[in-house]
This record gives structure tokens, C-alpha cells and sequence, in this order.
């Protein structure tokens, strides 16, 4: 009996050291207790992954939430999954297409018209590596949705966000950010042969440029803006991906993936971290690696770069940079 006993053992403490590792290297649960009874929150794309994971732990703090969502159907199963498990009623789905610069501005207006205040904006959802698509805009896919279109919304609600004060913005980047680039002489791949994955990458050092600029206009108005990487989740973000859709590496990399791939609810920590923890209040400007403050990529800290991705950014999504009113849209540089 005793002989089986070793065995046992050295497999438990094999079992435990794997989830302790797992843990440490994806991160924990939001170490704040704190509740948001009365605020409202926006979660953009929040019918699945992170996005619907963040939006549920909101709700659970006692938040009204507004899921932004293209797809209304799906969004409406989440809001009523969110309201079911929280018992939560202040859960209710609004549509928004990030590809959409008219989509947007009907959104803004909307939530600008009823609502009486917005506290916390997450700027969630994504494209991740996608084939060479664009928006209605004409923008490339993951720098008009990843950038340009939270761009547009987080300055069309910035007077409700400044009234509501003192209240947040959260932005989801990606640790992808480090190998990007901003190609101010083809931002969107006109001319350029396309790369998805540096398409990506340079529109996830989009948000951390934007996230560091909006910091330093927000300064003194009660309204912070930090910028995070959630972690690598097993999310539908990555269905496009050479990975998610090979069968040999899902089999031969399963256990590390395992090990190394947040579960929505785990990679939604950090969002509800910085849009709840009562010492992160007067943080902003800052890039986070999951629930730890981390420095970002050297080109990431360019302030000149940031100002004048701003200004760009500004023109193509027709925003007037003097009143930050939205104008008619710009046609695309050549």
C-alpha cells in the first residue's frame, strides 16, 4: 500500500505546481472588493469573451451595463445569460458597429440623449489577423476597429464621461503591441503589401498611443484613461489565427496551451480591476500587463508619435480637434 503512496504524492504536487504555475503566469482574480451601485458602464463587444466576462463581473458589482455590440441577437442572449447569473436587471444590449463610423455616431447620440451619466467606458472588442477586410469607411479592418472606431466613441462621450466625473476609460491592447509600428505613410494599407499580423500589432500600439495621449488632455477633468493586456484567452479573437485552425497544433500544443491561455472570466480581471479598484483612481496614462502596471514598448512612450497619430486619427474620423464635435468623415489620405 505504502509503495503507491510516493507515486501519489510526487503526481499531486506535480497537479498543484502546474496550477500555481498557470495561475502565476495568467494572472488572479481582481484583488478589489469594490461595488459601482449607480454607475453606468459600456462594454464594447460584449457578446462574447472578455467583453461579456467584464461586463458579468460589472454587473455583479452592482453596475448598470450596456453591452455595445454589432451583432444585436447575440447581444441580447448575453445581456439576458448576465442578468440570469447576476440577477442583475440593469443589463441591456445597444448596438454599435465599430466598423461604422455612422454606427457610432448614432450610438454616441443615443447614450448622450438617455443617459444620464456614463462612469466607465471599456473599449473591448476587436479584430484580430483578419484577411485583408475594410470598414464601411473604407479603413483597414483592425486599425479601423481597434483604433478609429474606439477612438471616435471614446471622443464623442467625453463631455458625458467629464460630467460624470470621477470616471474611467479602459482600453484593450494587446502584448502584440511591442512589435508594432505606425506607418503614418500607410496607415491602412493602400499601398503596402498586406501582413495581418503587423496590421494587428500596429493597431494595438495604436491604443496604447491613444490611451497615453487621451491621458494627457484629461488631465484635471476627473476622467483617466489606462490602457491594458488582458492576457492570451481562449477567446472566438482568435479564430482567424493559423493556430486556432490547426488541428496538429491544437493536439501537440493542448497542455501548453492549458497552461498558458486564460479562461473570458480569468482574462476579464484586469478590465474590472481598472474600472473598479479605489487606488486606481487617480492612475492614468498607464499601460497594464494583466493587474501589474507595466512599462510599454519605447515606441508606445513617443509623444510626439501620439500626438501625431491623434491628429491623424482626428481627420479620418472627420472629429473637429478645435470643439471635439464630429464632422461628416474625411476621405481616406493617398
Amino acid at each position: 500500500m505504502n509503495r503507491f503512496l510516493l507515486p501519489v504524492s510526487v503526481v499531486g504536487t506535480v497537479i498543484g505546481g502546474t496550477v500555481l504555475l498557470k495561475d502565476y503566469v495568467t494572472g488572479g482574480a481582481c484583488p478589489s472588493k469594490a461595488t459601482i451601485p449607480g454607475k453606468t458602464v459600456i462594454v464594447t463587444g460584449a457578446n462574447t469573451g472578455i467583453g461579456k466576462q467584464t461586463a458579468l463581473e460589472l454587473a455583479k458589482r452592482g453596475g448598470n451595463i450596456i453591452l455595445a455590440c454589432r451583432d444585436m441577437e447575440k447581444c441580447e442572449a448575453a445581456a439576458k445569460d448576465i442578468r440570469g447569473e447576476t440577477l442583475n436587471p440593469r443589463v441591456r444590449a445597444q448596438h454599435l458597429d465599430l466598423a461604422s463610423l455612422k454606427s457610432i455616431r448614432e450610438f454616441a447620440r443615443k447614450i448622450i440623449k438617455e443617459e444620464e451619466r456614463v462612469d466607465i467606458l471599456v473599449n473591448n472588442a476587436a479584430v484580430m489577423r483578419c484577411p485583408h477586410w475594410t470598414t464601411e469607411d473604407g479603413f483597414e479592418m483592425q486599425f479601423g476597429v481597434n483604433h478609429l472606431g474606439h477612438f471616435l466613441l471614446t471622443n464623442l462621450l467625453l463631455e458625458k464621461l467629464k460630467a460624470s466625473a470621477p470616471s474611467r476609460i479602459i482600453n484593450l491592447s494587446s502584448l502584440a503591441h511591442v512589435a508594432g509600428h505606425i506607418d503614418f505613410d500607410d496607415l491602412n494599407w493602400k499601398t503596402k503589401k498586406y501582413d495581418t499580423k503587423a496590421a494587428y500589432c500596429q493597431s494595438k500600439l495604436a491604443v496604447v498611443l491613444f490611451t497615453k495621449e487621451l491621458s494627457r488632455r484629461l488631465q484635471g477633468t476627473g476622467v483617466t484613461a489606462n490602457a491594458l493586456h488582458p492576457g492570451v484567452a481562449r477567446t472566438e479573437l482568435g479564430r482567424h489565427t493559423d493556430i486556432h485552425n490547426s488541428a496538429f497544433s491544437s493536439f501537440t500544443l493542448g497542455p501548453f496551451f492549458w497552461l498558458l491561455f486564460k479562461t473570458p472570466q480569468l482574462a476579464a480581471q484586469p478590465s474590472t480591476y481598472l474600472a473598479v479598484a479605489e487606488e486606481l483612481e487617480s492612475v492614468s496614462g498607464k499601460y497594464f500587463d494583466g493587474l501589474r502596471e507595466k512599462a510599454p514598448s519605447p515606441e508606445a512612450e513617443d509623444e510626439e508619435v501620439a500626438r501625431r497619430l491623434w491628429a491623424e486619427s482626428a481627420h479620418l474620423v472627420g472629429l473637429d480637434m478645435a470643439h471635439g464635435s464630429p464632422g461628416r468623415g474625411h476621405s481616406l489620405p493617398r
